[in-house]
């Protein structure tokens, strides 16, 4: 091998030769880096058991490096993807965890910076056969999560997917979509215009190599990239056997936060939820107020635990829809809020009085309270 192949190309290589998920060939670049192996392979004395199937995905041309490497790297600038490895500064650590299932790399295609956005990120999952339930569900906790600085990850499919992808880009919030498929073919086709915002604003991520196509097997291992890339991982609705299942699943095995949200008993879309609150003891949310206790309780502030008869059932419709870090415009809490506006800037008077919210420039935001106790008695 030409010594100018660094383990990032090395890694490049291996990951168009192979299929995600491959914990043999991650052991052995682990233990003997990702450079020796693809000399191995290339010279045939790889005791890998899938070293004759990389073989077949070389062919039969050039077997110099150069020869190898140069046509992913031009398809890349092309399409301006890179390709990010552990030890980047880019790389998301949390992945690490997987041990030998994690990737051997990832393709990332947009703007932002992947470890940043993942650093505070929360999954949301469920059905693509979902309902207009769970699709408004989705929307309006992604929505209310972006608004609050956390990035939403998901996988750009039909039904709660794309709900969520939608609802942090309503809230022009960071979302992150992670592709069974080539960074650079959109999949579903349907949401090539989804999928292309997604990548203005926030970023598209896959461990399958450029060009490669979204195969059933790929949905499945790519799941696992969700789970751990996460802080924590939320089901909307998911049939009783479901990729969204086992990506919670794979959650939980992790150690992060597991949380769904109910529906009717009588609704297959949601007894795949229902079973996780019972089989693995996910947490039951409603909102993004239940969530942010599960994934980051410093957001939650004592004001959201207090008594809701303690202020009138309009402030406290108000205070609820008023995010903790973000400022936001009348309009989009009267909006949360489901009230006029009249009613809202009526209601943030009284919670500003309390110290419970804080005006700015941008909008409104909630307040450090000058006391520790509850507010007074508010009317309504």
């Amino acid at each position: 091998m030409s010594d100018d192949l660094s383990e990032r190309r090395a890694r490049m290589l291996l990951t168009a030769w192979s299929e995600p998920g491959d914990e043999y060939l991650v052991a052995a670049v682990d233990q003997q880096g990702a450079s020796t192996v693809v000399d191995a392979v290339l010279s045939g004395t790889s005791r890998l058991r899938r070293a004759a199937a990389m073989r077949v995905r070389i062919g039969e041309g050039s077997r110099r490096v150069d020869a190898l490497v140069a046509p992913i790297e031009d398809r890349a600038d092309r399409c301006g993807a890179r390709f990010v490895v552990p030890g980047d500064a880019e790389w998301p650590t949390q992945l690490d965890d997987l041990l030998t299932r994690a990737p051997l790399g990832l393709w990332v295609a947009g703007a932002a910076h992947l470890r940043r956005l993942a650093a505070f990120s929360l999954a949301m999952v469920g059905a693509r056969a979902s309902t207009p339930y769970g699709e408004g569900v989705a929307r309006a906790m992604a929505s209310d999560l972006s608004t609050e600085q956390w990035s939403v990850i998901s996988g750009g499919a039909f039904g709660i997917d794309a709900a969520a992808h939608r609802g942090a880009l309503d809230a022009r919030g960071a979302t992150v979509c992670i592709l069974a498929g080539g960074v650079d073919i959109p999949y579903p086709r349907a949401h090539e215009t989804l999928i292309a915002r997604i990548r203005e604003q926030g970023l598209l991520v896959s461990e399958t190599p450029l060009g490669g196509a979204p195969m059933r097997q790929r949905f499945l291992t790519r799941n696992r990239v969700i789970a751990a890339l996460a802080r924590g991982t939320v089901v909307v609705e998911a049939a009783l056997r479901s990729g969204s299942g086992t990506t919670a699943r794979e959650a939980h095995a992790l150690g992060r936060a597991v949380m769904a949200v109910p529906g009717p008993v009588t609704s297959p879309q949601s007894a795949g939820c229902h079973a996780l609150i019972r089989d693995i003891g996910a947490h039951l949310v409603t909102g993004s107020r239940d969530v942010l206790r599960h994934i980051d309780p410093a957001a939650v502030t004592p004001d959201d635990d207090w008594p809701a008869d303690a202020m009138g059932p309009r402030e406290a419709r108000v205070l609820d829809a008023v995010p903790v870090r973000r400022p936001v415009p009348l309009a989009r809490i009267a909006r949360t809020a489901g009230l006029v506006e009249s009613d809202v800037l009526a209601a943030l008077g009284v919670l500003e009085a309390e110290g419970l919210i804080e005006r700015m420039e941008a909008g409104w935001r909630r307040g450090s309270r000058a006391s520790a106790g509850p507010p007074r008695t508010m009317g309504g």
